[in-house]
């Protein structure tokens, strides 16, 4: 019985680390073929990424502001503290909320969409194609992707702030009663400009994990539609499991 155990927890340890090398390979790979990226390709991924997953993080992040609001404005009202509500959901939307939820939405819809793209060419010989053409299928499929995902995910957090803090607003003003002038004085007076910024730098680290982790499962995929949907389901997994670790040491690194 001991014996199978350490088998399997020695078995789940080797495949990590064979996975964590590979996926670290195919990053220093994009990094070094960044230079050679196609414009027109990148572009279509980041019309791909950004304008068409816009509404549903809009949606996403909207309902959790006027959530956020909701909880906090009810307690505060209670306890005197209404003049800081507004501060503390736009802090804790720019920093945290935004930035990890827009990430776990992008995992989902643009990380699953990229593995079942490259794991249909993979499994299709189309990747195999590439090569007998003499392209290299990072330089064509995987850079152009990275890119449109590192540069349009500070994008998204814009706009998701944006939109949260009216939500939170309009919970706070027409739920919990308190003035336009007290809930917009209290973002002024608490919340600052990094609030924002460092969470779109922590947005950009998570849409190169997506894009890197989707890659390399697609490239990985194993033979057959059944092949496919796994690589789909362990990159979304996966992804959203390293964004929020990578949130834990960017918010050390970034805040405290």
């Amino acid at each position: 019985m001991l014996k199978k155990i350490c088998a399997a927890v020695g078995g789940f340890v080797i495949r990590s680390c064979h996975d964590t090398g590979r996926i670290m390979q195919l990053f220093l790979d994009t990094a070094a073929r960044l230079k050679n990226a196609d414009a027109r390709e990148t572009i279509r991924q980041m019309s791909r990424l950004g304008a068409d997953s816009l509404p549903i993080v809009l949606m996403t992040i909207l309902f959790t502001g006027m959530v956020f609001a909701l909880q906090t404005a009810t307690e505060f009202v209670r306890f005197g503290a209404a003049s800081s509500v507004g501060g503390i959901v736009a802090i804790a939307l720019g920093r945290e909320l935004v930035p990890v939820l827009t990430g776990v939405v992008v995992a989902g819809r643009i990380g699953a969409a990229i593995a079942a793209e490259l794991g249909t060419m993979k499994v299709t010989e189309q990747i195999d194609a590439l090569k007998v053409m003499a392209t290299n299928p990072i330089t064509y499929l995987v850079v152009p992707r990275f890119l449109s995902a590192v540069l349009m995910m500070p994008v998204l957090i814009v706009f998701a702030n944006g939109i949260g803090n009216i939500g939170g607003w309009v919970v706070a003003h027409y739920y919990a009663g308190i003035s336009n002038f007290t809930y917009v004085n209290s973002i002024k007076v608490f919340a600052d400009i990094f609030d924002v910024t460092g969470g779109m730098l922590k947005s950009m680290v998570f849409g190169g994990i997506i894009a890197i982790v989707a890659s390399h499962k697609g490239l990985g995929a194993k033979q057959g539609a059944e092949g496919v949907g796994l690589a789909t389901t362990e990159s979304v997994v996966l992804s959203i499991i390293l964004i929020f670790i990578a949130n834990y040491f960017l918010s050390a690194v970034l805040y405290v």
